[in-house]
């Protein structure tokens, strides 16, 4: 089922929880599955080369980019998601920032408030974003493989 922890995508690994009024400050680097109820404040990272998955949950809350293979959303994002193999959006997602993808399911009711790029394998290697550095560090501005799929989605 989109969005549910019974999702499709299978990863194996140790699970780690930010639990419902856990806030989290900084950068999380994981590998395995990161579920999120709580608030993390910071980009959320997998380890290069392993399979990882992150679940936002419908009261979970990013504040930040998140990179990595797997990436299901109910909740809310504020920046840029990379999902380099799959991205799932439920019907409660609300991302504010772009999506780039390499494959996407989006559910009836999911909000994207940004850019829609499907991302070329190449590109989902490139570093974390320092938004405090200026737009030369900006990867949608960098990375030829990126095509616009749609303009924001309200």
């Amino acid at each position: 089922m989109l969005g549910s922890k019974k999702s499709s995508m299978k990863v194996s690994g140790k699970t780690t929880l930010v639990s419902t009024e856990t806030v989290i400050v900084g950068d999380v680097h994981f590998s395995g599955v990161l579920d999120v109820e709580g608030l993390v404040k910071g980009n959320i990272v997998a380890d290069p080369g392993k399979d990882a998955l992150v679940r936002i949950v419908d009261k979970g809350r990013v504040e930040g980019e998140i990179r990595a293979p797997s990436v299901v959303i109910n909740g809310a994002v504020e920046g840029d998601v990379y999902a380099t193999v799959h991205l799932e959006l439920a019907s409660r997602a609300r991302v504010q920032g772009d999506v780039y993808y390499t494959l996407v399911e989006m559910a009836a009711g999911a909000e994207v408030n940004g850019n829609l790029a499907h991302m070329a394998d190449t590109d989902a290697e490139k570093p974390v974003r320092d938004k405090a550095a200026g737009p030369e560090n900006d990867i949608a501005g960098q990375a030829p493989g990126l095509a616009v799929v749609s303009a924001k989605l309200d």
